[in-house]
């Protein structure tokens, strides 16, 4: 008998195909036997202690107009029914999202093996969390008190500002030496100081591309996506226009990778991406990381398959 992979992702039929790394996550289980089970955010909830989801059947195929068929209708299911649940949920890092964690929780005490682990998802804050790491880090605050961030731009003279639940690059601000603007994105991204920023010291490097190393069961896959920002941007990300270039690990990308993978293993963070530009981590992306796809097309590597042969090895030692 197959065992069963639910997953939780966005909708699926808006996804582009041709990149997705849940997708491949999909294709690969697929391929190793597993029957998938598809569900969004809002089809999970708790009823009597017990938390269940609506869930559909579905196969998937590797094609850029056609990548799923569901293979029966909507169920109710009791979560803890399924080996294993795949937690692939964008952000916003939002209430939602958080009381998902507890009933993700409550379902790995009821047999389901969830990906990545539940209160790490939630502990771990993808920026904040960079915190454990401080040598691997380039100068870097997080406050939402403006005269704090005035002082680190005074005492760095180029830094960069950034929400600390965005994603894709949204609401990343560089503030050059001349300070222009300081006020303005400050006051909007801290909502008048009622959430906090992060500030970073500006990196020039990131003109030769902010590096995206993808972490599996704690090791570094051998190569990594450096995202090269266009022209006029400071951003790498591909969602904000940014071109992939697949490079192998540098030395200082393995040091960085080995400072963070023991704490990701014990964390049951077992798909993670480490983002880096020069020589520093800049962040640690846990719930959705991307860019596996890019990768694999360009050094044949079955990543996917690594990924959940490791997701089986972590279920067999834990269960």
């Amino acid at each position: 008998m197959s065992k069963r992979l639910a997953v939780i992702m966005d909708p699926i039929g808006s996804i582009k195909p041709y990149k997705d790394t849940t997708l491949a996550l999909m294709l690969a289980a697929q391929r190793r036997g597993w029957s998938l089970h598809y569900l969004e955010l809002p089809d999970l909830y708790l009823r009597d202690g017990r938390v269940a989801a609506s869930t559909r059947p579905l196969t998937v195929q590797d094609g850029k107009d056609d990548w799923y068929d569901y293979t029966g209708e909507a169920a109710d299911t009791a979560l803890g029914d399924f080996d294993m649940v795949l937690m692939r949920k964008d952000p916003p890092f939002d209430l939602e999202y958080i009381y998902a964690t507890y009933w993700l929780e409550r379902a790995s005490t009821e047999g389901a093996f969830i990906v990545n682990r539940p209160d790490s998802l939630r502990d771990c804050n993808e920026k904040g969390f960079l915190a454990w790491f401080p040598q691997c880090t380039a100068p870097t605050l997080v406050t939402r008190d403006p005269a704090r961030i005035r002082a680190f731009h005074a005492e760095q003279g180029d830094i960069v500002i950034k929400p600390l639940d965005g994603m894709g690059g949204a609401g990343v601000f560089r503030i050059g030496k001349d300070g222009l603007n300081i006020g303005a994105v400050v006051e909007t991204l801290s909502e008048m100081g009622r959430r906090s920023l992060m500030a970073q010291r500006y990196l020039p490097e990131i003109l030769a591309g902010d590096k995206r190393i993808l972490m599996i069961g704690g090791e570094p896959v051998d190569y990594a996506l450096a995202r090269i920002p266009s022209v006029g941007e400071v951003r790498g990300n591909l969602a904000a226009g940014g071109r992939g270039v697949v490079q192998p690990l540098s030395e200082r990308d393995r040091w960085l990778a080995a400072q963070v993978g023991p704490e990701l293993k014990k964390r049951g963070l077992l798909f993670v991406g480490l983002d880096v530009i020069g020589d520093y981590l800049t962040e640690i992306n846990v719930t959705s990381p991307t860019c596996l796809r890019e990768i694999e097309r360009e050094t044949g590597e079955d990543l996917g398959g690594r990924a959940i042969r490791a997701f089986e090895d972590a279920m067999a030692a834990c269960c």
